[in-house]
């Protein structure tokens, strides 16, 4: 049924990372793919070739233009999405949910007792787009790029994936004893290690030749891996261009090119797939989703795993202090924000965690709306204006785009008395703005990479801004986040998650606005189109009619 909603219990989330996501609520999608195969990534094959010939190329839309095409380099979803077609990692997702399979790995690691060894043995016979060879000793350099004293600032998922070593946490070392074994040792244990392995961003294995060749080591225009499709070109501001590896290890490509626009504007995106120009678009705005099923294409519509908040600038600036924080997150009635913006496409984020997440707890407090205490908090600390910077483009947790939403809360913060003052920025410049100015709230929000709390959560333990954008600092905080990271899964780590919850909500470091559903519009012509929860788009086993 159209707008149908499957909420998963707590403890529903450990099933999940077993199962299929034939649950999830979907709107008349087209051929969705089955269940993971042998690569974890495998959808239906029967369906597109029954229609008749298949179609050369696929062209995807999407709202922004990636940050790069280095997997080291990007943390953005407009990146991932094109990229996780390029690369492969060591291990990957199924097709529909977040189990961890073996992808340029032969199996999943062997594990040693005190949890800090991994020993991987690698699939053979494998090449890069280059033609170099994909061994043990390409796994080490891959990684090592990402760990101290290699890594560089401009590595936004460095940390998140590999650990820091000033907290004691993550990779200590990487081994390639031979060429088909790779060893990897943690500093500590770590529970969602493995899941961050498989990981569309940082952890994608790249050419030790191409990085070699490239400027500074950033292959971020001229990206080079192991996966079903090769890069062409890059023609800025409008389009990136692959096609498939002829020597593909795994299952042929069922599309030979692919091509991904980047259509900044709504309303000509939803004219585009309608106008034939584009076979799939994401960044939907709301009110183009009946112009989409009218017109006769299918609406992709399913519970992500994301979250949609606002960011209080815990460092500097007017919202260093708790109780002007509180005070604004009590002046906005988010329940009435999310109905009016997002209607039946999002719910109100009670949690940071997405409801069906094990440790989703409904009982933590946020604030609640009071515009009349509000308005005197504000008044007595004499705040009369805050400086707000924002995004402009649709994304997968705010399909409105950052923009509405911020004039959306500038209209409840006039009614006590305090200007709002906006900026709003594309979304690559965004993501270093947001990292570098000076700003008192700002919008944000998070597509979540592996199904694992600890990737929602950790976030505000990150010493990385352009991730912890509230630039939150508490060692009490990290000190949870680590006991999260070693602690085996089960209720005694739920716990840990939502004692962190707790303190996000006490501290009021982000103001919880909504969960949203991923939408997608898709031409009838295209068969077994599936958007990832994790926010990935693999389009190996995607085809189209001709």
């Amino acid at each position: 049924m159209p707008g149908s909603r499957n909420m998963f219990s707590r403890r529903r989330f450990i099933e999940m990372l077993g199962i299929s996501a034939a649950g999830f609520g979907l709107i008349g999608v087209a051929g969705c793919g089955g269940d993971a195969g042998g690569d974890g990534r495998g959808g239906s094959s029967g369906a597109a070739g029954s229609g008749g010939a298949l179609a050369d190329s696929l062209v995807y839309g999407q709202g922004a233009e990636p940050r790069s095409l280095d997997p080291a380099y990007y943390d953005d979803g407009e990146s991932a999405k094109i990229a996780c077609n390029i690369y492969d990692g060591l291990y990957c997702y199924g097709a529909k949910d977040a189990k961890v399979a073996p992808a340029l790995a032969e199996a999943l690691p062997e594990i040693s007792d005190d949890g800090l060894v991994y020993t991987i043995k690698l699939k053979k016979g494998i090449k890069f787009h280059d033609g170099t060879d994909f061994n043990a000793e390409a796994v080490k350099k891959s990684i090592e790029r990402q760990l101290a004293p290699n890594a560089d600032s401009d590595m936004p998922y460095a940390t998140f994936v590999y650990g820091e070593e000033s907290i004691g946490t993550g990779v200590e070392k990487v081994e390639a004893p031979d060429d088909a074994t790779v060893k990897i040792t943690l500093r500590a244990p770590s529970t969602p290690f493995l899941k961050n392995l498989a990981m569309s961003i940082a952890a994608p294995i790249v050419s030790p030749a191409a990085v070699e060749k490239a400027t500074g080591g950033n292959i971020g225009e001229a990206p080079c891996g192991t996966g079903p499709y090769k890069f062409v070109k890059w023609t800025k501001s409008d389009s990136i261009t692959l096609e498939a590896n002829p020597d593909y290890w795994g299952d042929a490509p069922k599309t030979k090119n692919v091509v991904f626009k980047f259509i900044l504007e709504n309303n000509t995106r939803v004219t585009s797939l309608l106008n034939g120009e584009c076979d799939v678009i994401d960044g939907i705005d709301l009110s183009s989703t009946t112009t989409i099923t009218d017109g006769g294409y299918d609406l992709f519509a399913e519970d992500g795993m994301t979250l949609n908040y606002m960011a209080f600038n815990t460092e500097s600036g007017k919202c260093v202090d708790r109780d002007v924080r509180r005070a604004i997150a009590q002046a906005i009635n988010v329940s009435e924000i999310v109905q009016a913006v997002y209607g039946k496409y999002a719910t109100v984020a009670n949690s940071v965690m997405p409801t069906w997440m094990a440790s989703y707890d409904k009982d933590i407090k946020q604030t609640a709306f009071d515009a009349d205490a509000a308005k005197k908090t504000l008044k007595d600390k004499g705040i009369t204006e805050l400086n707000c910077i924002t995004y402009s483009n649709p994304r997968p947790y705010n399909a409105k785009g950052g923009q509405v939403l911020a004039e959306t809360i500038q209209g409840y913060l006039e009614k006590v008395g305090v200007k709002l003052n906006i900026t709003t920025y594309d979304w690559t410049t965004y993501k270093n703005k947001v990292a570098t100015d000076p700003f008192d709230v700002c919008f944000y929000g998070w597509q979540g990479d592996n199904g694992d709390p600890d990737n929602f959560m950790n976030l505000l333990a990150d010493s990385n801004w352009s991730m912890n954008v509230s630039r939150f600092n508490d060692a009490d905080y990290r000190a949870l986040i680590a006991k999260g990271l070693e602690t085996p899964d089960g209720e005694e780590r739920d716990e840990i998650y939502r004692r962190c919850e707790q303190m996000v909500a006490d501290e009021q470091i982000w103001l919880l606005i909504s969960h949203a559903q991923n939408l997608c519009g898709v031409s009838p012509k295209v068969k077994d189109f599936y958007y990832h929860p994790t926010g990935a788009v693999f389009l190996k086993d995607v085809s189209k009619q001709a």
